[in-house]
């Protein structure tokens, strides 16, 4: 068994602060896009990506991977936007296994009216909030977090 080496108390309060903010931010987050737009912060995020990609679709696969979720929990998503109209699922045109998710244009509507209250809440709580060097170092050290989680994965 490794030793541990535990937190010291400035370590502590920057872990427990992260987690806790993250916390509430996805919280107020979703409360608002839901209110808004009748989506979760997930649902949300999974149309934004839907409609920056190329030809307004991505493979499933990918998709996941992106979103940092689940196979499984990807598909429950995809499968309430499909109902809701928002994406539709369409075999994969270079790989008869594979399934690729597309916006339609319902979604896209959709994207464009809640993406600027959206975009506005994430700027009052969390860009204004800092400084220019302070965006740059918690995008700088969040990007390493990252990384080793991502290399952690392999």
């Amino acid at each position: 068994m490794s030793k541990v080496k535990w937190l010291n108390q400035q370590e502590q309060q920057a872990w427990l602060t992260l987690v806790t903010a993250t916390v509430h931010l996805n919280r107020v987050l979703d409360q608002q896009l839901r209110a808004d737009a009748g989506l979760s912060h997930v649902q949300y995020g999974i149309l934004v990506r839907l409609a920056d990609a190329p030809n307004g679709s991505m493979r499933m696969l990918a998709l996941a991977e992106a979103m940092a979720v689940t196979k499984s929990g990807l598909t429950y998503q995809i499968v309430q936007l499909e109902k809701e109209g928002l994406v539709r699922r369409e075999a994969c045109p270079s790989d008869e296994r594979g399934v690729v998710a597309a916006i339609t244009p319902q979604g896209k509507e959709l994207i464009r009216r809640a993406a600027p209250a959206h975009v506005n809440l994430v700027r009052e709580l969390v860009i204004d909030a800092l400084t220019p060097q302070q965006l740059d170092a918690l995008a700088e050290g969040l990007a390493e977090v990252q990384r080793r989680i991502v290399e952690r994965k392999l």
